[in-house]
This record gives C-alpha cells, structure tokens and sequence, in this order.
C-alpha cells in the first residue's frame, strides 16, 4: 500500500530545473495557467507565457508554471507543454474545488490563483506572480459569486504578487472580505490600491511596503508570530500602460450587462467580460494586460530571493 507522500509523487510532476533550484534554495516564482488559457487569446498567450517566463529568469529566479496535464500536477512546463496547453480547446478552469476531479479524469485543467498557490505550496515554492485577484463579483449580493481566490489565502502560505484584484469586481467589497479574513493586503510603493488595469481603484491600500526585502521581512514575522496563510502583494501596473479608471468604468457597465443578458455566470463570468473589454478597448486591455502580469514578475522575483 502507497504511504501518502508516495501517492503525492505520482500526482506531482517537477521539472528539473525547477527541482534543481528548489534543491538549491534558489528563488523560484511560481506562474499560473489560466492567463493562458482563459485569459488571452492565441497567440498573445502562448507569447506572453514565453515571456514571463523569461522575465524571471531575467530577475534573477527560475520560473514554475503550473497546470494539470496528462493526469498529474506540472510544476514547470516545457516549451512543449507550453505550446500544447495554449493551443488546446477544451481545458478546464480550475480551482480548489475541482483540482482533484480533474486528476481523477486525466483531463487537461488551468490553474486559477487558488489552484496555482495550492499547488505551489505542494512544490515548496514560496511566491507566484499573477495578473489580477479574483473576488467579490459586482451584484453578489444576488449572485453570491465571490471568487475561492479569497479564501485559499487563510489556507496557503504564499506570497501573491498582483496588480490589485480585477477592475470588473467589486473591489470595495472584496477588499471587506479580505478585512474578514485578516488576509494582509499590501501595496508595492503606493498608498492607493491598484485595479488592475488602473494604478488606482480609488480606494486607500490597507498597508504599504516599498521594498522587496520588506516584504520578505513581513513574511518571516507572521511566521514568528504564528500567522499561517498567504499574502497580497498589490504592484500598481506602468504608468505608461495603464487606463484610467474613468475611461474603463463605462466600458465594464456594458460588457456585465451584456453578460448578464446572455445568462453568463460562475467560472465563465471573468473570461466573457475580459474579452469583452478587449473588443471594447480595441486591443489597449491586452497590451495593458501583458504589462502588468511582466511587471509582476519582475517583483516576484526579487522577492523570492530576498526569500
């Protein structure tokens, strides 16, 4: 009979130079594989992946992306792996819910940022960089859809460098569960909460830190303290590839009506309306979108080796 950490090896599959790094205590970001799969179309997201990945090498640190292929968790895919994934059609959005389902089926699944920290935290990867976090959806209040993305930070250790949660959410509310939950919520270098594609939701940032190794610091403290769970990392896109707020606001209105018209909901929400406001901006949400998820991974690997 297989002892559990048998079993675990058989489901997680490491990459060699993520295994070599992870062996060696160097810095290593993890990626998730959603952006690729549900979040650009081809081939931006096959090129975006590529350079992401290139991005944190070029900082200094070995890249992880993860998805579920082939029946097994990939921590580090090949370029191979990579193509594969951006090309394919039916893959699944996965979350804490469905991880397990989707290994059990030996079907092809992306990972969220729930996904993604559950699975970094298997590998012993400390810090992943992502595009935006999910929360609280607008109309929730009838919905109740608010993203599993909130909860995963009670339940894993990660340091999540992002640009803000997503702008077509109800940042207020999101920024409440957070509160709820004790998730501390930091902004890199700014007192204002970012929005994804805007530096500034309008909202003042819970906490603020400036400084890689602050962060790193911040992280060996809550240990001390006994604080368990995970961290947010708000990097506020460039200056020079971001839409305001006020253009963008408008824009998101129509896209959640159109939405809600065609009787959109759950995991496919965030996928229609990103499109949506790709069509809407005429291309300007992608290029935008390339900008931020590189800037985070930039930030995510000097965090890792101040690790």
């Amino acid at each position: 009979m297989s002892t559990p950490k048998q079993t675990l090896s058989g489901l997680l599959k490491i990459s060699r130079p993520v295994a070599t790094a992870l062996a060696a205590g160097q810095p290593v970001v993890a990626l998730e594989s959603t952006i690729i799969t549900h979040g650009m179309p081809w081939p931006q997201n096959l090129e975006t992946a590529h350079a992401v990945e290139q991005t944190v090498m070029d900082a200094g640190a070995v890249p992880a992306t993860i998805a579920v292929l082939d029946g097994a968790i990939r921590i580090g895919l090949s370029a191979e792996e990579l193509d594969r994934l951006a090309h394919l059609k039916q893959v699944r959005k996965l979350s804490r819910a469905d991880l397990a389902h989707a290994l059990v089926l030996g079907e092809a699944g992306s990972t969220t940022v729930a996904a993604t920290m559950i699975c970094a935290q298997l590998a012993g990867i400390q810090v992943f960089a992502t595009g935006g976090l999910g929360g609280v959806h607008r109309g929730a209040t009838e919905s109740m859809d608010i993203s599993a993305d909130l909860g995963e930070f009670q339940k894993s250790e990660i340091v999540v460098v992002c640009a803000g949660a997503k702008a077509i959410l109800d940042i207020p509310k999101t920024l409440e569960v957070l509160e709820t939950l004790g998730i501390p919520v930091l902004s890199y270098g700014t007192d204002r909460f970012p929005a994804f594609w805007s530096r500034d939701s309008g909202l003042a940032s819970p906490l603020r830190l400036d400084h890689p190794q602050q962060i790193a610091d911040f992280m060996r403290i809550r240990k001390q303290l006994g604080q368990s769970g995970g961290v947010i990392v708000a990097n506020p896109v460039p200056e020079a590839a971001e839409i305001d707020k006020q253009i963008l606001e408008p824009l998101i209105s129509r896209a959640l009506k159109e939405a809600r018209a065609a009787g959109i909901g759950g995991k496919a929400v965030t996928p229609f309306l990103l499109q949506r406001i790709f069509e809407l901006t005429e291309g300007r949400s992608l290029e935008t979108n390339i900008a931020l998820v590189l800037n985070n991974a930039v930030l995510a690997a000097r965090i890792a080796a101040e690790l």
